[in-house]
């Protein structure tokens, strides 16, 4: 059947007096050309807008040609399209298409005020590198580096976009901890092996509800993979129930975050959790009956068992009290795993 498409232009929003116009008569071509609808959503939102006020710009303003606010967007907009490393903006400085992207309201770069800048309309890698590397301490009488940025208000940033994208408080949220690898290929700073992923790499700690990121922490991995974990969720729910003081918070976790200050600031501040418990012979003890049970049944049956028991246990030396164990003795076949939860 043949369609009836007949649109010949698209129209996005427009940049100061220029009309933005996605044609189909061909000329100068992009293959990023979807990046332009990231442009629209963060026109809705502001949310590199938000993300640059976490950064303070102790530059001249003089001499200054790419604000905090560009420099973050064009660092963002690129990570989207897949340009991960510094050194591709040397070529997409070039690109009027992220020029666009980025409010450049000359996106050819002819209006630069350097002869030899002139056709780049947007910041090269030396540039973008003094954004991500200015030291803390960066001030006005620092050499090069002078763009520092506010890791607190960045973080709180994350949980007022979480509260912002709720029209109603909801009754329960679950906030899941994890921690996984992410892979080192150079000699960078905080390089570590993790005998677990078999690597070097770092152990990023993040946080999420449903959908929505919370906490996004890089790592070195020679520690814990619960390592600042309390710290962060204190915060989080600090600012959660500022807004929601009645909803019901629930942390959710695998084994790796099964620890006594965990577990123990939970209890203390009234929120809940459900975390993953490594198999010991004491817990294999507890639930042997129930073992057998499933073993009997996916015996008669054929079919998977699962049985379950709610016990109270405690550690020998690492938990300061007895807690709630839900165990399970699951079967698929002749053979037995081991399940248990804590909460």
């Amino acid at each position: 059947m043949q369609t009836q498409c007949n649109t010949d232009a698209v129209h996005f929003q427009p940049l100061g007096r220029r009309d933005i116009v996605g044609l189909f008569d061909g000329g100068s071509i992009t293959s990023d050309a979807g990046a332009l609808l990231l442009r629209e959503v963060e026109n809705k939102l502001g949310v590199i807008r938000r993300l640059a006020e976490c950064f303070t710009d102790h530059r001249d303003p003089d001499r200054v040609e790419h604000s905090v606010e560009q420099l973050v967007a064009q660092r963002v907009y690129g990570l989207a399209m897949g340009y991960e490393d510094l050194n591709d903006h040397d070529e997409l400085r070039h690109d009027p298409l992220l020029a666009i992207l980025v409010e450049k309201h000359d996106p050819t770069g002819q209006d630069r005020r350097r002869e030899q800048d002139r056709g780049k309309a947007l910041a090269g890698k030396s540039t973008l590198n003094r954004l991500e590397l200015s030291p803390p301490g960066a001030s006005e009488n620092s050499r090069y580096k002078k763009i520092t940025a506010c890791l607190a208000m960045m973080e709180s940033l994350l949980t007022d976009l979480f509260l912002e994208a709720h029209a109603a408080p909801p009754k329960e949220i679950i906030l899941d901890f994890d921690a996984t690898d992410d892979p080192i290929h150079g000699d960078q700073l905080g390089r570590f092996f993790h005998g677990y992923y078999d690597e070097y790499c770092y152990l990023p700690l993040y946080i999420f509800s449903g959908e929505h990121l919370l906490c996004a922490q890089l790592r070195p991995a020679d520690q814990d993979g619960a390592a600042g974990s309390v710290g962060k969720l204190a915060a989080i729910v600090s600012r959660i129930r500022q807004a929601w003081p009645d909803v019901r918070i629930v942390v959710r976790a695998d084994s790796g975050f099964c620890r006594e200050n965990l577990m123990r600031w939970c209890e203390e501040n009234n929120v809940d959790y459900v975390l993953g418990l490594p198999k010991n012979e004491r817990l294999s003890g507890e639930i042997d009956l129930q073992l057998q049970l499933a073993a009997a049944e996916c015996e008669a049956t054929g079919e998977p068992a699962r049985r379950f028991k709610d016990f109270l246990y405690q550690t020998r030396t690492s938990w300061s009290r007895e807690r709630r164990v839900i165990g399970k003795a699951a079967l698929r076949d002749s053979s037995g795993t081991l399940g248990a939860s804590v909460y």
